[in-house]
């Protein structure tokens, strides 16, 4: 593994008052790794040294991630993969979002009243809880682009939940912050909480023999042995018998399907972008906000300056507005993708876009082949993701984003892992104002995710770069700005990551405190913005091809991540 510091243009463009740990840029020769903690990467980078393809490391990583990050993501919850395959220069997205039981209906989170339930009152609890989908979809991505033997990608996992690892700062402050919901439920009691009733402190050797004997079951059973049989039987019953009682059945599990689907994608500059599409927002929102920028010189700017962070809010604002009313689970709901991204209709949006004075309360579009009149859903914002990116010696490329939803998901445990609270990503209000909502919940229905793993290629289609990020809704914002840093601004991806954030989920500006954008608010706000300073907790991945040969990855400094490769 070969490092270099981070770009001196980084220093030119006024990037360096950011008040973040200064990390270097990772380069590699042939392969590389970037994930939310090292010894996921270490797992990956092992299954490419064995021969590997760019999946198999991601399973190695997630299943390494199920036990030292299990506030982010994990076997219990689900994810989204964009894959890049080398040979025949294809992007293919694969669908592993939770879905809802089958019985579930549009009240689920209403109370008696018909009002809709507080937050945590639906998220803590069986009600809350999706049919994982991960393991479906991992076992399905492997099938047909996996080159090890399936059971060779658990051993680093397995290993470490039956020998321990040390718990980080990252999750031992999870844990404490979280303690009152965790302590709810015996299973995460017992195995978040020393004796005395402390929450475990950073560098305590954590061991978890009931998720290592999870995982040798999945090694040598497939992913039935999670969705059929004693573990199936094992969740459902956790979450019916659970004082806040959820719906899933061993049918509901036994019936998920991963599902194979095309990818979004859309030109920006010289490359084009692909992400996923419904049931996420992501990708559609993600190439809306480039195809608007596209309309204007972003180059030039000071990614650290005024005129930068309007244009990227403004782009939001608008993308947000589309998002909010047309995206959900395409299977259940007519989304209007197509039109959404056609060229015309953004151009159209393009010029509400003023450079000098904010857009009051921008409204959703008229966008071409849209159908029904659908009421606007803005979710909240949860923590419990993270996100991974690989690239093999063939050049294969894996971006995939994988979730529990809310820290801790559901709070449940069983087995050894956490299951997920996915179904609060739902609109808990079914109809607003008499027009119906179409992220509501309906049984078998995926909801609308944020997650936004991304593949850029030429125009001759060979790969450019991976990325993404975990982070709610912000997920999308975070994404569009490591797009604009990495293409328009031409910065190392360690550097991009870095970068002060500056997003928006729809309405207020957000600047990232702590950080050289927060000074930007007094002129935001002579241009019309409402601004808000807050944490933004990204935990953003990239690895970019460079155009000398090799590769250049970089993790996000406000996590534990980390890049490595040979």
């Amino acid at each position: 593994m070969r490092s270099a510091t981070a770009s001196i243009r980084a220093c030119a463009l006024t990037i360096c008052f950011l008040s973040l740990p200064a990390l270097a840029q990772v380069r590699a020769d042939r392969q590389m790794v970037a994930a939310a903690h090292p010894l996921a990467a270490e797992a990956g980078l092992e299954m490419l040294r064995a021969g590997g393809s760019a999946v198999d490391a991601a399973i190695a990583a997630q299943m390494v991630l199920t036990l030292v990050e299990p506030q982010s993501s994990g076997i219990g919850g689900g994810a989204f993969l964009m894959h890049y395959a080398a040979d025949g220069r294809t992007v293919t997205s694969w669908d592993g979002r939770e879905t809802a039981p089958a019985a579930a209906r549009p009240d689920l989170f209403l109370a008696a009243d018909g009002t809709p339930l507080r937050f945590y009152d639906a998220v803590l609890g069986g009600r809350s809880v999706g049919v994982p989908g991960a393991v479906r979809m991992l076992e399905a991505a492997h099938r047909a682009h996996g080159i090890l033997p399936w059971a060779r990608l658990f051993e680093p996992a397995i290993r470490l939940a039956g020998e321990g690892f040390r718990v980080s700062p990252r999750l031992a402050a999870a844990v404490a912050a979280d303690a009152e919901r965790l302590r709810r439920d015996a299973t995460t009691r017992a195995y978040f909480f020393l004796p005395d009733g402390r929450p475990i402190p950073e560098g305590l050797m954590l061991s978890n023999p009931p998720l290592a004997t999870t995982l040798r079951a999945i090694a040598a059973e497939g992913a039935d042995a999670l969705y059929r049989g004693p573990i199936a039987a094992d969740i459902a019953a956790k979450v019916r018998s659970d004082p806040n009682p959820g719906l899933i059945t061993t049918d509901d599990l036994a019936a998920y399907e991963a599902k194979r689907r095309e990818p979004v994608c859309g030109p920006y500059r010289a490359v084009l972008v692909c992400s996923m599409g419904p049931p996420s927002s992501g990708g559609v929102t993600v190439l809306q906000i480039l195809a608007l920028l596209g309309h204007f010189d972003i180059a030039p700017l000071d990614p650290a300056g005024t005129d930068a962070a309007h244009l990227i809010a403004e782009a939001g604002r608008l993308a947000f507005a589309d998002r909010n009313q047309y995206l959900a689970d395409a299977d259940f709901v007519s989304v209007p993708v197509r039109g959404l991204l056609d060229g015309a209709y953004l151009t159209g949006r393009a010029q509400l876009i003023d450079r000098d004075r904010t857009l009051a309360a921008p409204r959703a579009g008229n966008p071409p082949w849209r159908s029904g009149r659908l009421a606007p859903h803005a979710d909240g914002v949860e923590n419990g993701t993270s996100h991974l990116v690989v690239v093999d010696a063939a050049g294969n490329a894996v971006s995939m984003t994988t979730t529990v939803e809310d820290a801790f998901g559901a709070r449940l445990m069983v087995h050894g892992f956490i299951l997920n609270n996915q179904l609060t990503d739902f609109s808990f209000r079914p109809v607003l104002d008499g027009r119906p909502v179409a992220n509501a919940v309906e049984g078998g229905k995926r909801p609308r995710s944020s997650m936004a793993p991304a593949i850029v290629i030429d125009a001759e289609r060979r790969l450019v770069l991976a990325v993404g990020s975990p982070g709610g809704a912000r997920i999308i914002g975070y994404v569009a700005q490591a797009l604009v840093a990495l293409i328009d601004w031409r910065l190392d991806p360690q550097a991009a990551l870095a970068l002060p954030h500056v997003g928006t989920l729809g309405s207020a500006v957000e600047l990232e405190d702590g950080t050289g954008a927060a000074s930007l608010r007094t002129a935001l706000e002579a241009r019309g913005h409402q601004v808000v300073v807050r944490e933004m907790a990204s935990g953003l991945q990239a690895i970019a091809v460079l155009p000398e040969g090799g590769l250049a990855g970089g993790a996000d400094p406000r996590r534990e991540g980390v890049a490595m490769g040979d």
